[in-house]
């Protein structure tokens, strides 16, 4: 095993930007689901299929939503960190460049 950490910060953000795209789409797909209705489909045993579905799909696309945007937090925050600490090093290293 490697015993140093990389981090490819470019990597890092698209994983972060498509993490925020993700919820844009999931959001868009809960607000298109929002305008069909189960009386609308055909038959009594077809609505109160979809009735079910559309209810177990809203409580499940919300948790997702907040799963989401946890992990999406915590990559942006990640990334953002690490991009930082180099940074941080790069200018260390700079500033003791200086000094010999």
């Amino acid at each position: 095993m490697d015993p140093h950490l990389r981090v490819d910060h470019d990597q890092l953000g698209r994983f972060s930007r498509a993490l925020g795209e993700s919820l844009t789409s999931l959001a868009e797909a809960r607000r298109a689901l929002e305008h069909v209705r189960a009386d609308q489909l055909g038959t009594p045993e077809l609505d109160e299929a979809c009735d079910g579905f559309q209810d177990r799909w809203k409580y499940g696309a919300e948790q997702l939503g907040v799963r989401i945007k946890a992990v999406h937090e915590g990559v942006r925050l990640s990334h953002q960190g690490y991009v930082q600490l180099d940074h941080a090093i790069a200018s260390a290293f700079r500033a003791v460049g200086r000094r010999d």
